[in-house]
């Protein structure tokens, strides 16, 4: 009976053990925002064991059959790979200052058919416009459509599924963003303030200018109008290339994603529970823009390597 007593108290003082290490991890959750399926596939993936994903579709997609079957796809891909996919909508056509700002009406149109056809494949998040504020994205100079872009979407999720997810606004950590968000709040009623309850945000330059300015003020802006709001990082991560701004340098980029984990737990108090890193699959040296994970060959770089080491911390 003592033998039995000793191996009980063992068992017990190793599942205490077990749950004390897992209540250690820094309470936000990692996924990626990436476009293709084939990520799902690759062993490199499967070894994070995220649960998490995002994914972008033009806001007419409902309209486009190939577009809806490639999402339809990517979102299959992720259940079966036991993840849940955050969707957001975006433009449909990413030349700058070109895209068609739908009216209240179009919107709300496309999200009626949208939502129900993505809810019965289970999706349970969905992002009213993906970088809102952003020259390629026709609500750039209209935060006041984007709120009323925000209700419609609430309207159309929260009738089906109380306990799905809707990003309110999502924004880009750039100049001017801080009146793009006062815009966008000031035209909502106080109901749907109170309704605005994730707010998405892209801080591509803090983490890659190693600064802490835009988070920040974003997240200050978000609270002084729906002040209970949770802070997703939509699109964050370590550039690769960007232009002539950020030279190609994989290294460069591992060493940025530091940066990124440590703005996340720096700001987790201040409401971030969730961080997307975009992306997975790089684009290559002659790219303009690449913030892969892995090389256009699905070969790890660095930057792979130190988000797995830095995953055992974080929930997924």
């Amino acid at each position: 009976m003592s033998r039995f007593r000793l191996l009980l108290a063992a068992a017990l003082l190793c599942t205490l053990v077990a749950a004390g290490k897992a209540d250690a991890r820094i309470p936000i959750r990692v996924g990626i925002s990436e476009q293709q399926a084939a990520m799902f596939d690759q062993s490199a993936y499967q070894r994070l064991h995220i649960h998490h994903v995002r994914y972008f579709v033009p806001w007419n997609v409902m309209e486009h059959r190939d577009q809806r079957l490639l999402a339809r796809n990517y979102v299959k891909h992720a259940r079966a790979a036991g993840a849940q996919v955050l969707l957001h909508l975006s433009t449909d056509d990413y030349r700058s200052k070109r895209g068609h700002l739908p009216s209240v009406r179009e919107y709300r149109t496309q999200v009626r058919r949208l939502v129900p056809y993505f809810r019965h494949l289970r999706v349970r998040d969905f992002g009213v416009w993906n970088e809102a504020n952003h020259a390629s994205e026709p609500t750039y100079r209209s935060p006041t459509r984007a709120a009323d872009f925000f209700r419609e979407m609430y309207r159309a999720v929260k009738g089906r599924c109380r306990s799905c997810g809707v990003v309110a606004l999502d924004v880009l950590d750039q100049r001017g963003v801080e009146k793009y968000m006062r815009s966008f709040f000031r035209h909502l009623s106080p109901t749907y303030r109170h309704r605005a309850t994730i707010i998405g945000l892209h801080n591509y330059g803090d983490v890659n200018r190693r600064r802490t300015t835009y988070t920040r003020s974003m997240i200050r802006q978000a609270h002084h109008y729906s002040p209970h709001a949770r802070i997703w990082l939509t699109e964050t991560g370590g550039l690769v290339k960007l232009g002539t701004s950020f030279p190609y340098s994989p290294t460069r980029a591992a060493h940025r994603l530091s940066t990124m984990f440590s703005l996340a737990n720096r700001f987790r108090r201040s409401g971030i529970d969730r961080l997307y890193i975009y992306n997975w699959t790089g684009t290559g040296r002659d790219a303009r823009f690449d913030a892969g994970l892995t090389d256009p060959d699905g070969t790890p770089r660095p930057g792979y390597t130190y988000v797995r080491r830095k995953l055992a911390g974080y929930l997924r």
